[in-house]
Formats: C-alpha cells, structure tokens, sequence
C-alpha cells in the first residue's frame, strides 16, 4: 500500500513581487490593464506547488489557520516562464478552495469549506500533476486573515507504478 504524500504550497516571492510592480507600473503610467488581464490585489500573492512525484490521487486538504478570516485558493493554468507573460483571467481555474473561520467561532473550531469544491479542485490538482512538474495559484488572504498564520497543503496518494 503506498503511503500518503503532503505536498506544501510555497510563496513564491518573486513572481508576487514582479506582479506587484505590473501593477505599480500601470498605476504610475496611468495605464490600464490589458483586456481580460488579472492583477494581483493588495491582499493576493502567488504560491508554487511543486510536484515530486506526477501519478497522484487526491485524498485531502490540510489547512490551518490561527484566528478568524478566509483565504481563498485558486489554480493558474499558466506554466509560468522567465520573461512572465501577464496573467490572464481565463487562466484562473474554477472551482476554487474557500477556507474559513467567521469572527465569533472559537480558534479551536475547525475550518469551514465548500466541499464540493475542495473535492473537486484537489482531483484537478491530481490530473494536471500528470503534466506538470510546477503548478502556481493565487492566494488571497480576506476577512482578518494574514498569511503568517495560515499552513496549506494537499495529501495525495501516489498511484502504485
């Protein structure tokens, strides 16, 4: 029986940060976006999700927050490259993960979600695994939730060869 695989998003500091200045760059020049092009928000930054091992099935979500908020998970289709063509809204993949913890739930409680959606989201991750080495998502941190005290990763299982 093969064993479980927890594979951690990871920030990706630099693509957020080169998004960030896009941004900057076109507020500065009084620019506007591109038709159908996704900025990234104040509270948005890009996490990498980096596949060892590409013949997976989906068993769950693993995510923890301290406090109260939501944060927001979604794919990108885009294989981002070096010279970074601009993010298009059509790249984002649907469904999304929602977490959250309203303001009066106890930090204890566990988190809510939609599950359908996380379901079907992870069984997305699993089958774009058999092509990609490298997957990157959007993260949003919204309602008090601060990305110092979220943890996100996703349990696969590795198919036996």
């Amino acid at each position: 029986m093969a064993s479980e695989l927890e594979l951690a998003f990871v920030e990706d500091l630099q693509l957020t940060e080169v998004m960030r200045l896009r941004v900057q760059s076109l507020q500065q020049k009084g620019l506007k976006r591109q038709d159908g092009e996704r900025l990234l928000l104040p509270y948005e930054a890009v996490y990498r999700l980096d596949f060892s091992t590409q013949d997976l099935t989906f068993c769950r979500w693993e995510v923890s927050m301290k406090g109260h908020g939501r944060l927001s998970v979604t794919g990108i289709s885009q294989l981002w490259t070096p010279d970074l063509t601009n993010l298009m809204t059509r790249q984002l993949l649907e469904p999304n993960g929602q977490f959250w913890r309203s303001a009066g739930d106890p930090d204890d409680a566990p988190l809510k979600c939609l599950e359908a959606d996380i379901q079907e989201f992870g069984e997305r991750l699993a089958e774009l695994a058999k092509v990609r080495k490298v997957m990157y998502f959007l993260f949003a941190f919204k309602e008090g939730a601060e990305k110092a005290n979220i943890s996100c990763s996703v349990v696969f299982k590795p198919n036996a060869a």
